[in-house]
């Protein structure tokens, strides 16, 4: 097997097709042990297509079909073309297990996705138990990988990482003394906020919490949690959360004239939730990995998602773009499709994304992720604080 080699990185230029990252080589080389080079290597994409979230999982199955074509256009991987699969996960525990069932019925040797975490760790469980690998583009909390499943692998940094940035930013840079935190209950979230209050004791960094509860996702109104709030003497409120319940809350926290600087958690930063609420967006701070606007090798997959799709993606289109050619350059290394081959790739081979480097340690998280903050200036994320080598806040 390839993956043998170990931390070797093929570098393969795509030009103008190309967003960015390191490829595998595409040549047909070594046994793939699935079949001929007249079959497609199908690569599942187990995703939110239906309820609240499905615009986000539309842009990762978008994402996922792109860095396919991408693939493509070079003769894809062993010498054989990759299809992309489909699953809708819902972004619904009870869902995702029989949605990812059916999506191992359909050839997948393989499945890159899982936005919300709350399905991706039931998803990933049933794909564990038919020896399918799992790459998360975007699910978070840490309960993914501290199961010990040697299948699942995750791209995005840890909640308990985001938790101790978050509230070392809250407490340095973002100057809060009084500090509220608000979560809408699912599992990223709910895990999320209370790290980052345990963070605050725990850094010993001097914040007092004056109010701590959460909100029912997909609400239009938040008008008596923010009054609350203001009655709490808050000077900055940190939610943990998605940027559905973000724009909501930044247009009534406005109307009510809120004193307290709002800062939101990694699944605030999205362009969606600009275009949602408008002027009241602006001065808006988001902990977050790496947005695109951010990541300098992610401007060519800006430029061609936007033209092909029509719209600006966000973070998750990015990180499930790097997913999907994580997963395909394990299969190169691999030489092989196999299931149980490519995992083992998948644990001894770096791969270059728009992201940066991903290589995973032995619980399958990536061993090197950035966070940083960035602020919402003339309708767009820019730059904001991060720390920098010798751990000191500098400007973005």
């Amino acid at each position: 097997m390839r993956a043998k080699l170990g931390l070797l990185i093929t570098v393969f230029a795509l030009g103008v097709a190309a967003c960015g990252g390191d490829d595998p080589k595409t040549e047909t080389a070594g046994k793939d042990n699935a079949g001929d080079a007249r079959e497609t290597v199908k690569i599942g994409a187990l995703v939110p297509l239906s309820g609240d979230n499905a615009r986000f999982g539309t842009e990762m199955l978008n994402a996922a079909q792109l860095a396919a074509d991408d693939l493509n256009a070079t003769n894809g991987v062993l010498g054989r073309k990759i299809e992309i699969v489909s699953g809708d996960d819902r972004c619904d525990p009870d869902a995702a297990g029989p949605a990812a069932d059916q999506l191992a019925m359909r050839g997948i040797v393989g499945v890159a996705g899982g936005y919300c975490s709350g399905a991706a760790v039931p998803a990933s469980a049933a794909l564990d138990a038919k020896g399918l690998p799992y790459i998360s583009a975007y699910a978070t909390n840490p309960a993914l990988t501290d199961r010990g499943l040697q299948t699942v692998f995750r791209i995005p940094g840890r909640d308990d990482q985001q938790a101790a940035f978050a509230a070392r930013f809250l407490a340095g840079p973002g100057q809060a003394r009084k500090l509220a935190i608000l979560h809408n209950n699912t599992l990223y979230a709910s895990y999320l906020a209370e790290r980052t209050r345990s963070a605050n004791d725990e850094l010993k960094l001097g914040m007092q919490i004056v109010f701590f509860d959460d909100i029912s996702p997909g609400q239009p109104d938040y008008r008596s949690t923010l009054t609350a709030i203001k009655s709490s003497g808050a000077d900055t409120l940190y939610y943990a959360g998605y940027q559905a319940e973000a724009s909501v809350i930044l247009r009534q926290a406005k109307e009510l004239a809120l004193p307290a600087r709002i800062v939101g958690s990694d699944a605030t930063a999205d362009p969606s939730m600009i275009d949602a609420t408008g002027a009241a967006a602006e001065g808006f701070v988001a902990t977050a990995a790496l947005v695109p606007e951010l990541l300098p090798r992610a401007g060519t997959f800006i430029q061609a998602y936007t033209q092909r799709f029509g719209a600006q993606p966000g973070p998750s289109g990015v990180y499930e773009y790097d997913a999907v050619r994580t997963l395909a350059n394990a299969i190169f290394w691999a030489g092989s499709t196999d299931p149980k081959d490519i995992i083992e790739a998948l644990r001894t081979t770096r791969h270059e994304g728009l992201i940066g480097e991903i290589a995973f340690d032995a619980k399958g998280d990536r061993q090197s992720t950035l966070y940083t903050t960035a602020i919402v200036r003339d309708g767009k994320f820019r730059p904001h604080k991060k720390l920098d080598a010798r751990d000191n806040w500098v400007d973005g």
